[in-house]
């Protein structure tokens, strides 16, 4: 087995055959089990999702077009953005000769977490391949000539008139941004809240005292778990300071943010305990609940924080 080359590094059942393969999409997200390609005739799996699977593939195999078949459907969160964050475990097969070319750990290392970006740069194939997959899947998908791109194709030993099968297991996959029920929220002389389409807040601070005490807003509750800080959380968010109504930090367009609510200022970590997998969350922090008088870097002393809080996850494998 080859090193995973540098485009690739990020990733640091009983006998399954693809016939007759189901899937349930999630809602909102319309994904057939099959491309409608012959993997069946010509791929076999085996093994459990979760572990390394064992491949066996008609050589030489060859496809002229991206294909993909749905071994098993998970019904977690589904693949719907580029910059998502998720987990995969990936095998990919040489066409010509069967063998494994790369494969991941397959361990439950929540470090392995990466945007879906890293694996569609070097895989553009992929992003229709798995648009809508949804977490607990497996996907075999038929990778034509040109599917990957050439650097990284030479890298780990494809040529460039030569297919690949990969086998992909959706460990886990955290929601793109929050996903529930608008709520109702009368407070006065508080922030509010706008979203662009996908997802990013904006927020409005009005020309108002900042509160004296720790407010917490839930303006989309989600129906995940319950964030108990038991184990990490993973957001995206965005800090505003009440006083100049700037930005100070944001994670939107960026991987988002994994932390343990320990690790974080108190006001911040109360605002989010109690919360649901799902929800967002607006929390303005009072300065004893933040930095305090001393300030850290951009934020300076005595400021009130307004967050917007995206929550996509826990960081614990099912």
């Amino acid at each position: 087995m080859r090193k995973l080359p540098a485009l690739l590094a990020v990733v640091g059942l009983s006998a399954l055959t693809l016939v007759g393969c189901t899937s349930v999409p999630a809602a909102g997200c319309d994904r057939p089990a099959s491309s409608g390609s012959s993997l069946d005739s010509l791929v076999t799996v085996d093994g459990d999702l979760g572990s390394a699977p064992e491949v066996e593939l008609y050589t030489p195999f060859q496809v002229r077009s991206t294909s993909h078949t749905d071994l098993e459907a998970g019904n977690g969160a589904a693949l719907t953005a580029t910059e998502q964050a998720a987990l995969l475990d990936v095998t990919i097969v040489s066409g010509e000769t069967g063998e494994v070319l790369i494969q991941t750990p397959y361990d439950d290392d929540i470090a392995r977490v990466a945007p879906m970006s890293q694996w569609y740069t070097p895989i553009p194939a992929l992003e229709d391949a798995l648009e809508c997959a949804t977490e607990g899947s497996r996907v075999v998908v038929g990778l034509a000539p040109g599917d990957i791109l050439p650097e990284a194709a030479a890298s780990i030993g494809l040529a460039e008139d030569e297919s690949a099968v990969a086998v992909i297991d959706v460990r886990k996959a955290y929601l793109p941004r929050a996903a529930g029920a608008l709520q109702f929220n009368a407070g006065f002389n508080l922030p509010s809240v706008v979203r662009a389409a996908d997802g990013t807040p904006g927020v409005i601070v009005p020309d108002a005292a900042a509160p004296s005490d720790l407010v917490v807003e839930t303006l989309i509750r989600g129906d995940g778990p319950e964030v108990t800080g038991d184990v990490p959380v993973r957001v995206a968010y965005t800090g505003v300071l009440w006083d100049d109504k700037t930005v100070f930090d944001s994670s939107w367009g960026q991987a988002p943010v994994s932390f343990a609510l320990d690790d974080v200022v108190p006001g911040f970590a109360a605002g989010l305990e109690g919360q649901t997998v799902g929800s967002q969350v607006m929390v303005v922090v009072p300065p004893d609940q933040g930095y305090g008088d001393a300030g850290q870097g951009s934020i300076p002393g005595g400021a009130t924080l307004v967050f917007v809080v995206d929550i996509l996850g826990l960081d614990e494998i099912s």
